[in-house]
């Protein structure tokens, strides 16, 4: 699947530029819609390590109201996170949806189908189960009338090897790289056929994956938008 996605297209920058602005005002009017209807939105991204996730966030986030949106970096569970089921620390963030319109997961619950599974940090019985306790948890979220879109940011083993070693020699950056991105690069074959697999299992009717090419940071953030104002749109009809 993953193949497929075309990772050669570009855009110039009166194009990147015009097009940013154009769905960044279009998807402040359409927050403003959500606050009247009392709708939340859920944004989720997933993608390879240095694909560009927080860079795009910033530009969607870029033209919204700060009071009608979280961000939320999602890490390793810690603390009482551990010791429940791994749905729990994203169920406790959307406990009082009415406060923020749109509530964006940089990383998720797709955790589970991912990095724990590559890394063994769940069983194979347990990984296999969370495909069906995803589809089952986020069919409840839209049930309710929230509007779920999710990003899976792709890009090539080669574009991710340029952006390593342009965070290597960048004082700025520096601290962005470190020794477990090197190692997870290590197992991109593992990891591609997880996502693949994740793909294929979790991409539903009620909600369905969008995968951003990710080689142009200017066609990844611009595609994004577009899908989330597209999406959005269609949803408060």
């Amino acid at each position: 699947m993953l193949e497929t996605v075309d990772l050669k297209r570009t855009l110039t920058r009166p194009q990147y530029e015009r097009s940013l602005l154009k769905l960044q005002l279009e998807l402040r009017e359409l927050a403003l819609e959500l606050y009247r209807q009392k709708r939340t939105l859920i944004v989720l991204y997933e993608g390879w390590d240095a694909a560009g996730k927080g860079g795009n966030i910033r530009r969607v986030t870029q033209m919204l109201d700060p009071r009608g949106y979280e961000v939320l970096p999602i890490a390793a569970p810690a603390g009482e996170d551990k010791t429940h089921h791994y749905l729990y620390r994203f169920w406790r963030r959307l406990e009082a949806p009415e406060e923020k319109q749109i509530l964006i997961f940089d990383r998720s619950w797709y955790g589970r189908v991912l990095v724990e599974r590559v890394e063994g940090f769940c069983t194979e019985a347990e990984w296999r189960r969370a495909y069906r306790e995803i589809n089952d948890f986020e069919r409840q979220l839209v049930d309710f009338g929230m509007i779920l879109v999710k990003f899976w940011i792709h890009i090539s083993q080669d574009e991710q090897l340029k952006r390593f070693e342009a965070r290597k020699d960048n004082t700025y950056k520096a601290w962005k790289l470190t020794d477990e991105d090197w190692r997870n690069r290590k197992k991109w074959p593992e990891y591609e056929a997880a996502v693949e697999e994740m793909l294929l299992k979790t991409s539903t009717i009620t909600a369905p994956w969008t995968v951003v090419p990710g080689n142009s940071k200017w066609v990844a953030r611009v595609e994004a938008l577009r899908t989330l104002t597209t999406t959005v749109r269609q949803k408060l009809r």
